[in-house]
């Protein structure tokens, strides 16, 4: 192992840690609070278990890929694989949340009611079903062809193919997401920005609502500039590695782009639910209760 390999296993380690404790954080907090179980956190519960899940299995199998463990292909495949499912996971509940957030400020007071529990689970079912599917289609077929060895050495090119990577993975489920991501949060702000207006206008003082509002749409915006600055870079070197073969990308370079694209784990518990005043107030009793065991 090189010291680059050894740097980026050390760092991958810390997002992954990182990524864990946050999210359980996160976890432990809703079931410790009454005033977080209601059926919008469930989205934040889905998206800590996603970002867990990243923390926990896709950073060390990531760190084994970058070591080349010598095992038998499609166990190589699976795990490759894995890293996939639990990627689009996070980004499927990122885009959940993006559209629930939109609802909450185009429905107002028929949102409660067009908006049930029952509803939002059945949609983050569906984003984990599509996740899973995503992922798994290499094992289908959609992979490097095995060589006379059942046994090879464990790296991500070796056994996913670039078109898939590049054209259904990350076009399709990342960069599409991502545009409607941007969609969804420009619409936000314009009917915060006409609300503002009217509400700064009338002499009924409506604006201290509305205010807060257009704190949550700054919020969100912050939310889309992170998932994009994390996930877009390696998103691009991996077009530039399938559409320009000839062109050498520094190993420094890929290493980044996938630790940006792990730390975005890292982000969401803080993004998410630190800036909840609930979640605020339940990390501070968890902390001087269970950590520091004060009374």
């Amino acid at each position: 192992v090189g010291s680059l390999d050894a740097i980026y296993i050390v760092m991958d380690s810390v997002i992954g840690i990182l990524a864990v404790v946050g999210n359980a954080l996160v976890i432990w907090a809703v079931k410790l609070n009454p005033a977080l179980q209601k059926a919008t956190f469930l989205y934040i519960v889905s998206l800590a278990l996603t970002d867990f899940a990243m923390g926990i299995l896709v950073a060390p199998l990531a760190v084994l890929v970058s070591l080349g463990v010598p095992i038998r292909f499609y166990s190589c495949l699976f795990m490759c694989c894995l890293m996939m499912i639990f990627s689009h996971a996070s980004i499927l509940t990122l885009l959940a949340i993006a559209v629930d957030r939109y609802l909450r400020v185009k429905l107002l007071i028929r949102y409660r009611a067009a908006v049930t529990k029952k509803r939002i689970c059945v949609i983050l079912g569906l984003c984990w079903l599509m996740s899973v599917l995503v992922g798994l289609v290499p094992m289908l077929g959609w992979h490097q062809h095995m060589g006379s060895s059942s046994y090879i050495e464990c790296h991500y090119l070796s056994v996913m193919r670039m078109d898939y990577v590049v054209y259904f993975s990350f076009f399709t489920w990342i960069l599409l997401p991502l545009l409607i991501m941007c969609a969804l949060y420009t619409e936000i702000f314009y009917i915060m920005w006409i609300k503002r207006s009217l509400s700064l206008a009338s002499p009924l003082g409506g604006g201290t609502v509305c205010g807060k509002e257009y704190k949550m749409a700054k919020y969100l915006a912050l939310i889309l500039f992170l998932f994009a600055m994390s996930w877009l870079p390696l998103g691009i070197l991996n077009c530039i590695s399938y559409f320009c073969p000839s062109c050498a990308i520094p190993q420094p370079l890929v290493y980044l782009g996938i630790l940006l694209s792990h730390a975005n784990s890292a982000m969401n518990p803080i993004v998410y639910a630190f800036k909840l005043q609930k979640f605020k107030e339940t990390y501070i009793f968890i902390l001087r209760t269970y950590i520091l065991l004060q009374k």
